[in-house]
């Protein structure tokens, strides 16, 4: 054979070795297929003991094809938890009194960042541990109804709009921008009308009409399945007698066929145990796992699903063709995440240890923290602070130090929390003279620290309020009297008598009440003692710092109320009551502490309207309101535009609905344009006797303000 024809015979076999190889990747691994392609080729491949064995949140691997074991639980509330260093941001109702969707976003966005660096390190040691992964059970947006229930904040307030608004950007930062790849997954849960009581959770019937259903319950999670949330998680209680896991009319009909989501759904941890063991629905396991891939749960976070979904299929219950579309649905997500391809075609394969906690990351802490706190009361201009004026300073209280504080419940560590005493110390300098005492505890209420001491410094901060372990999940908050929730409003009445003895000792010189909680409290029990007063929330890892700034007025104060502060529990339903009669701003016409959207400035802003709206609108319409917003008096600031519309006079119409807002920053002096938009479709209410959305004619009002009962700006007008 000559020289030629050697060479053609080399390129010919080299050309059927290629074509050999190619022929040989299936096409789940040929990241050139479309994507539900390869999902259904991955699934058509799998025996049901595999598939099986995919459905629960531990999932299994198949080494046979790949596949790597994974564990879906992950958490990332305000910051990546439970898996090890991360950048703690504020509790999410602090965010949502930022009334930032940007802001929010830009924390999303570092939160997935964080996850995919650990994600990837821990990859790299072969580790596939729980909270080390990428699909993340955030965010909470269910409504704050009620302010006794633990878990409220985990929430974005009491608004659907604003719950929207925010959990959008969340969701939008967590998930990223790459067309082709998810940063991490989010999940909006809990799916639905769950908030509260705790304690009953597991069994209990939240008990609600479609009006209240469909208005307040369901349009954040309408929302944020429009803005392509990956997934669902369905909560513990039933609806209306039906257990939310094994709700077909809520995972099928509503979520998927109505609202098209394409996504997966998980349970709630250990809610299909629940179906049987404590609502008592069905009668066993091997029904519950049934009734539940039915109804549309691809992932349970228990193990009824690869436990009794194939004693289901035997006895009939089930088929494996039912099984084979749940799971299509979820390993859908993983391809999303890249499970299937080459790390190094992934925008994220390079994150690492410099991608977690870093400068970026903390300085994003600490400004999130200082848009989130409200100043509820500032006598005579107290603050800002003069540090000339101010000589020597005590710093005091059971929170001033505390860890658990700072950084409320679905948290993650680090070792650079700065609490209030740190912050304001270093703010402050070593030029002033500071003492600190923790002054009381959570239950002691004759014994007291520091109040002397105290008496001999010029100005006196007094950190009080709640903690996680008095309000929280079941379970979580240990010292809570009822089950995770709060019984009432009150502060601990070792505070309140602290606090008076505090005022006792100092006589006239100021104190500045600091209250750290995740939730509506009774200021008033402290209010007539402190010349100031800082609503801080749980505030976070820069949370320190970020007081020390609003104190000194390096920044003023911008964070706004994303709850209404009743001025008693008893102005508020039984708690076991769904009806949004009697709740929330947009219910409740009595007095209250605090209205919803409040927030206090170091500065004053007045509003003058630019154009004016049309007299007359239709169903396809947006409403457009520009003004100029002016910065009145001393300092640069940020205010917070909320546009409030009132409903013609029909049955169970809102007394108000937040349905715009704007944050924007203006120096002193200066002022500064904005445009707001209001769809005429999203002042459609749902018509029971129509079953069906329905925009009601009559006159409505438009009212621009600071908080939902201040009207700077208003104007009336129709709809058609």
């Amino acid at each position: 054979m000559n020289n030629t024809k050697k060479s053609l015979l080399l390129v010919l076999l080299a050309l059927l070795a290629i074509t050999s190889t190619y022929a040989q990747i299936p096409v789940y691994k040929d990241a050139t297929k479309p994507l539900d392609v390869r999902v259904h080729d991955l699934v058509s491949r799998l025996t049901l003991k595999e598939k099986v064995s995919l459905l629960g949140y531990n999932s299994q691997a198949v080494p046979r094809l790949g596949i790597p074991a994974y564990n879906w639980w992950n958490e990332g509330l305000h910051g990546v938890a439970r898996a090890g260093e991360a950048t703690i941001f504020p509790q999410a109702i602090g965010m949502a009194a930022s009334f930032n969707p940007d802001l929010v976003k830009q924390v999303s966005t570092v939160i997935s960042t964080e996850a995919r660096a650990k994600y990837n390190l821990a990859i790299a040691q072969d580790r596939h541990l729980q909270y080390m992964g990428l699909t993340f059970w955030t965010p909470n947006i269910n409504i704050f109804r009620d302010p006794r229930w633990g878990r409220g904040q985990e929430t974005y307030g009491e608004d659907p709009f604003l719950t929207a608004s925010i959990g959008c950007a969340f969701v939008k930062g967590m998930q990223g921008d790459d067309p082709r790849y998810l940063k991490a997954s989010a999940t909006a849960k809990h799916f639905a009308v769950h908030s509260g009581p705790e304690a009953v959770r597991d069994h209990f019937d939240a008990l609600v009409d479609e009006k209240d259903f469909r208005e307040t319950y369901l349009y954040a999670f309408h929302a944020v399945v429009d803005a392509g949330v990956e997934s669902v998680m369905s909560a513990y209680n039933r609806v209306n007698g039906v257990p939310n896991s094994v709700n077909k009319r809520l995972l099928t009909d509503i979520l998927r066929k109505e609202w098209g989501f394409k996504g997966h759904v998980v349970t709630d941890c250990g809610a299909l145990d629940d179906v049987f063991e404590t609502h008592k629905t069905l009668p066993n396991a091997v029904e519950t796992a049934a009734a539940a891939i039915k109804a549309g749960i691809n992932l349970d976070c228990s193990s009824v699903l690869q436990d009794d979904v194939i004693k289901a299929i035997d006895q009939k219950l089930l088929t494996e063709k039912e099984v084979d579309q749940r799971l299509f649905e979820l390993l859908r997500t993983e391809f999303k995440l890249g499970f299937y391809d080459d790390a190094k075609g992934s925008p994220y394969d390079s994150y690492g240890r410099d991608s977690v906690h870093n400068t970026a990351h903390i300085a994003l802490a600490r400004k999130v923290a200082e848009q989130s706190m409200v100043l509820l009361k500032n006598n005579n201009s107290l603050l800002p602070l003069s540090k000339n004026k101010y000589s020597s300073m005590m710093i005091i209280g059971p929170n001033a130090t505390s860890f658990d504080a700072m950084i409320g419940n679905y948290h993650g560590v680090t070792s650079k929390v700065v609490n209030f005493v740190e912050g304001i110390t270093n703010a402050a300098g070593p030029e002033t003279r500071i003492e600190y005492d923790l002054g009381a505890d959570y239950t002691d209420t004759t014994h007291f620290g520091g109040t002397w001491a105290a008496g001999n410094t010029d100005v006196t901060v007094a950190v009080i309020g709640l903690s996680p372990v008095l309000e929280g999940e079941a379970g979580d908050a240990f010292l809570s009297k009822s089950g995770g929730d709060k019984i009432d409003l009150s502060l601990p009445l070792s505070e309140i008598k602290f606090i008076r003895a505090l005022r006792s000792s100092v006589g006239k010189k100021p104190i500045i009440a600091v209250i750290t909680a995740g939730s509506d409290v009774d200021v008033s029990a402290i209010e007539p003692y402190a010349d100031a007063i800082v609503f801080a929330w749980y505030p976070g890892e820069q949370g320190g710092n970020a007081f020390a700034d609003l104190l000194f007025g390096k920044f003023s104060p911008s964070g706004h109320l994303p709850v209404t502060f009743y001025k008693s529990i008893n102005d508020v339903p039984d708690y076991q009551n769904y009806a949004m009669k009697g709740r929330t701003y947009r219910y409740y016409n009595g007095q209250v502490q605090y209205p919803f959207g409040f927030g206090l400035s170091y500065t004053n802003f007045s509003y003058k309207a630019t154009n004016t709206p049309l007299t007359s609108y239709k169903l396809k319409d947006t409403l457009l309101m520009s003004l100029n917003v002016k910065n009145t008096g001393k300092y640069d600031a940020d205010e917070v535009i909320q546009a409030y519309v009132q409903y013609p006079n029909f049955d169970r119409m809102p007394l108000k609905e937040l349905k715009a807002f704007k944050r924007i920053s203006i120096i002193s002096g200066n002022e500064q344009s904005v445009t707001l938009k209001i769809p005429i479709s999203d002042l459609q209410k749902w018509d029971l006797k129509k079953n069906n959305w329905t925009l009601y004619p009559g006159v409505y009002k438009l009212v621009l303000g600071s908080n939902s009962e201040e009207a700077k700006l208003s104007y009336s007008f129709k709809t058609e």
